[in-house]
């Protein structure tokens, strides 16, 4: 049954879909607005990925990377619209685990729950690392004083309210749209005036006149796409913010349904006109495409522009981070898989107690990553990547699942049904299937493989024990598809539903 059947005493018909309002008394304020949604939709899908990793790729794959992008683009669609017909069906903060716990089962609900935590968590390190790192390009300052600064304020404005957050994360994408606009049309500029030191040699034709369209051939090309698919990591947050959206039913289509738009114009559109503007031979791995661009076309200010906005992008992703660590916790502590303190919320709806172990945990990763800046904190952030791409398949394999039971009656259908689907969610499968084999190929990736396993054992165990410490029946048992997940009382606690 779902939470609405349990409140209401009905169980003779299939599940009801919950209503716009999420589960009862799940707790948190629904204050997310369209326009903080959608910002938070489009500054998912821009990171640092592009503004710093492109540069290995366009070295790796010449302006074939334009395609790559294009098809990871579309593969990544395919992922929101199959997580948007999960959300219609059922809008909750915490979502992937939730999903996976009702459809899977609840060993999956489990393992995704704490392994998108440590996705996040691991995430944070980095790009606080990263971002006070930034700040030594101006300030001659200590970095841990810049990490520090920087984690204790995203993690007040965390506590303050999800408003604030959703107000900050806007800014931070408005920083990020900005200067890639900015960038498209001062090309544009070029291409069609002739302006500053690179319009004399700008030209469309530097797509395919300098060794072709594929230099490298098609290996080159496919080697990049575990750097074109983690450039994308993070575009799902928007189902994490399914629970306090104020009109989640309007609101969350909309915003997957600009996925394709701004994969055009954000990656596929600045990477044409940058590549156009300068031959892709002058690239260097080392160096972002932005400010290498910046330097042929002789503007000075351009390393200055692109450090600031990488210093955004940096802390945006700190500031989803410890944002979406806090909902998981409460997620896995209010089904019995965490402990039952991380349920605890502040006035304004934040969870407390698992923001706070979050946050702590990455200032802990922060002081490791200067004390011993060795390959072991290397291995730990490439496993990052491979975490990340574990949400989107638990997305598809539950898409999967839910469509096949909703078709067959058992459960309500979604009003925003995934287009082509199970046959579209399937392909999206084989597609991240073969980034994982690139992944293995490559030795600068295939560490992170090596980690998995070890990942995966670890959660084992605990499940186990966990599980046997746990009453039968309880939050460790089989949940029946179209239950729901179980509905919240008012006191924070799941409520057990008793019938069919």
């Amino acid at each position: 049954m779902t939470s609405a059947q349990i409140d209401e005493g009905k169980d003779d018909r299939p599940a009801a879909r919950a209503d716009s309002t999420g589960p009862v008394g799940e707790g948190y304020q629904r204050t997310l607005g369209a326009r903080q949604i959608q910002m938070i939709a489009i500054g998912g899908a821009i990171g640092t990925g592009l503004f710093l990793g492109a540069g290995k790729a366009i070295a790796k794959a010449g302006p074939s990377l334009i395609l790559a992008y294009a098809v990871a683009g579309l593969v990544i669609f395919l992922i929101m619209r199959a997580l948007g017909e999960l959300l219609m069906y059922r809008p909750v903060s915490g979502s992937f685990s939730e999903y996976a716990r009702e459809f899977v089962g609840p060993f999956a609900g489990f393992a995704t729950g704490w392994t998108y935590w440590l996705f996040w968590v691991v995430t944070g390190i980095t790009e606080v690392t990263a971002a006070a790192q930034y700040m030594t390009f101006w300030f001659d300052i200590p970095p841990w004083t810049s990490a520090l600064l920087f984690t204790v304020i995203l993690y007040g404005v965390n506590l303050i309210s999800v408003k604030l957050f959703g107000e900050l994360e806007f800014w931070f994408s408005m920083v990020k749209v900005t200067a890639i606009v900015g960038m498209i049309l001062i090309c544009a500029g070029i291409l069609t005036l002739g302006f500053s030191d690179a319009g004399e040699t700008a030209s469309v034709t530097h797509l395919w006149a300098d060794g072709g369209f594929f230099p490298h051939g098609i290996k080159g090309t496919l080697m990049t796409l575990q750097i074109v698919m983690f450039a994308f990591l993070a575009v799902e947050l928007v189902g994490v913010t399914a629970g306090e959206s104020k009109d989640p039913r309007t609101v969350l289509p909309k915003a997957i349904n600009t996925v394709p738009w701004r994969i055009a114009v954000f990656y596929v559109g600045a990477l044409v006109m940058i590549l156009s503007v300068v031959p892709w031979s002058v690239f260097r791995p080392e160096v972002s495409p932005f400010v290498a661009a910046f330097e042929e076309m002789g503007l000075g200010i351009g390393a200055g522009i692109v450090n600031f906005v990488v210093l955004t992008a940096a802390l945006s992703s700190c500031n989803s981070g410890m944002y979406s660590t806090g909902r998981m916790l409460r997620d896995l502590s209010l089904n019995g898989q965490g402990p039952k303190l991380f349920t605890r919320l502040t006035r304004s709806g934040t969870p407390l107690v698992g923001t706070t172990f979050s946050a702590a945990l990455m200032l802990v990763g922060v002081w490791i990553n200067y004390q011993w800046p060795g390959d072991a904190f290397t291995y730990v952030v490439s496993f990052a990547t491979i975490s990340g791409m574990w949400a989107w398949i638990m997305i598809l394999v539950c898409q999967i699942r839910y469509r096949r039971l909703a078709d067959r009656g058992l459960l309500p259908r979604s009003d925003f049904r995934a287009p082509g689907a199970p046959f579209t969610s399937f392909c999206a499968l084989a597609f991240i299937a073969v980034v994982v084999v690139m992944m293995g190929i490559d030795p600068s990736t295939r560490i992170s493989l090596y980690c998995a396993p070890l990942w995966a054992a670890l959660l084992g165990v605990s499940y186990l024990v966990l599980r046997a410490r746990a009453p039968e029946g309880g939050a460790f048992a089989k949940a029946r598809p179209g239950a729901g997940g179980a509905a919240l009382a008012k006191d924070g606690k799941r409520k057990t539903p008793t019938g069919n």
